[in-house]
């Protein structure tokens, strides 16, 4: 009976997890600030702590995570409207890195040594120093590098050319399953896509992975592989 108690309650704990979240808004882990991160673990622990309590009294951590899922709400929601809270909660940029110089005293308040620094120096392909103009920390521990304008890489625009406007590729076949509204979206419709299909010797829907396809005719299809590839190339 106990186990089958911790079974609801945990589902009950997702789902009350799951339903905070939404309200919360999407949001990558990598985008978290301090605040964001401290209150997702708090949220955490009190759905977990809510999931094995054996005693049925789930009401109490649901207010609490209620009342962190509402401050964060509200946080967010003035932070938009002020400067100096969203620098507050979130934290300004900080530059390691201009003008061939190594600012010694941010990297330490940004508690990084020089060896993590040159660590995401190359990680983000800059093995050489001087081909780097400006590093700054961004308030989500990400580091951006604005590389020297001789070493950044040519643009169409710097070499005189002006290429066609890419577009985005719509999904309209997704593991064997047509995307309608994605067809109707890209100006093609059923007979189209089995025409081009059939072009590829693709004889049914179901056999498809993945089809993208763009306003510009451009269409890609990936067939389903029924197979294991055990091959390890890097081994």
């Amino acid at each position: 009976m106990e186990y089958l108690t911790i079974c609801y309650q945990a589902l009950f704990s997702i789902i009350a997890l799951f339903v905070l979240t939404k309200f919360m808004g999407y949001r990558q882990v990598s985008q978290f600030s301090m605040f964001d991160y401290i209150n997702g673990i708090t949220i955490g622990s009190i759905a977990a702590e809510m999931a094995i309590d054996l005693e049925g009294n789930f009401m109490k951590p649901c207010v609490a995570m209620v009342v962190y899922t509402v401050v964060v709400i509200l946080l967010s929601k003035l932070s938009q409207k002020s400067i100096r809270l969203r620098r507050l909660i979130n934290g300004k940029a900080i530059t390691l890195y201009q003008n061939g110089e190594i600012y010694n005293e941010n990297l330490k308040k940004a508690k990084m040594n020089i060896d993590e620094f040159l660590v995401e120096c190359r990680i983000n392909g800059y093995f050489d120093l001087s081909q780097v103009e400006c590093a700054l920390l961004e308030p989500n521990g990400k580091i951006s590098f604005l590389p020297v304008t001789e070493d950044r890489p040519a643009t169409p625009k710097d070499l005189g050319i002006e290429p066609a406007q890419e577009e985005v590729f719509a999904n309209v076949i997704i593991d064997g399953h047509v995307m309608p509204q994605n067809l109707t979206h890209i100006g093609r419709d059923m007979n189209w896509l089995n025409q081009k299909l059939e072009g590829q010797n693709i004889k049914k829907i179901e056999d498809v992975f993945l089809a993208i396809c763009d306003r510009q005719d451009n269409f890609y299809v990936y067939p389903k592989v029924n197979q294991i590839i055990d091959q390890d190339i890097l081994g």
